[in-house]
């Protein structure tokens, strides 16, 4: 038993490539006996058969391009966001419903609302909409990337909180698939930092925010850091340059 246990443990000494994955080389000019010799696979004559010939992709021989041949309309703006909307009115009916629950420890993130099915898809992150506010009767706790002032007004009177945070990409991953062993990415931006600043968006930046909030149990200690280290552009002072 022992001499097998040693026979099957995998070691420099016994591993070797998976079969079918390496492939001999084609070795081309070498005679006709290998199919490869002569013209060495490129056929007889023409363009593509010269040594150093290379066609672009969508080089149609001299003629316009199709690409060239249809008009171009706008642009594409690649710091455009596509939030995820949900209205306070169908946050309530789940909660009825028991799809949704929360309380300042567990507040409501993007990983519940997909997880119960009260959105679709996350998108670039989830924007809190104030349509169907008088229907809101729950005291709501709620960390979404953006959020209407009508449903902060609408959320903030029935005694809940909104707290705006930044997610790119990898940490809005994180949120739905429920890893917290990395640490979210901070804005870089100019206007991120701006917006996630304001006491107005409830941004999870903004001074007058951390204050009010205060011990929060869903308050994060970075958020405080970040505010002071982030927010060091609001004392900051340039030197002008002198007119001649």
């Amino acid at each position: 038993m022992a001499s097998a246990a040693s026979r099957s443990r995998i070691s420099l000494a016994n591993l070797s490539p998976a079969r079918g994955s390496l492939h001999k080389q084609k070795r081309v000019g070498r005679g006709q006996g290998s199919n490869h010799g002569g013209t060495a696979g490129r056929g007889h004559n023409g363009q593509k058969s010269r040594s150093g010939a290379g066609i672009k992709p969508g080089f149609e021989g001299g003629q316009t391009p199709i690409t060239k041949l249809f008009p171009k309309r706008g642009f594409v703006n690649q710091n455009e966001k596509v939030w995820a909307p949900v209205n306070l009115e169908r946050i309530q009916h789940w909660i009825n419903l028991g799809r949704l629950s929360c309380s300042p420890e567990n507040p409501i993130t993007a990983r519940e609302l997909l997880l119960s099915g009260c959105v679709h898809d996350v998108h670039d992150g989830i924007k809190v909409l104030g349509d169907g506010a008088e229907f809101l009767t729950s005291e709501v706790y709620i960390t979404p990337s953006r959020a209407s002032k009508s449903a902060i007004r609408a959320i903030e009177d029935r005694g809940g909180q909104v707290v705006c945070k930044f997610y790119n990409p990898l940490a809005l991953m994180d949120c739905v698939k429920g890893h917290t062993d990395h640490i979210a990415a901070a804005p870089t931006r100019r206007q991120d930092i701006m917006w996630y600043s304001r006491f107005q968006n409830r941004g999870f930046l903004s001074e007058e925010l951390l204050k009010k909030l205060g011990d929060a149990p869903f308050v994060e200690e970075r958020w405080t850091l970040l505010s002071r280290q982030l927010g060091k552009w609001r004392k900051q002072e340039f030197d002008v340059e002198k007119k001649k």
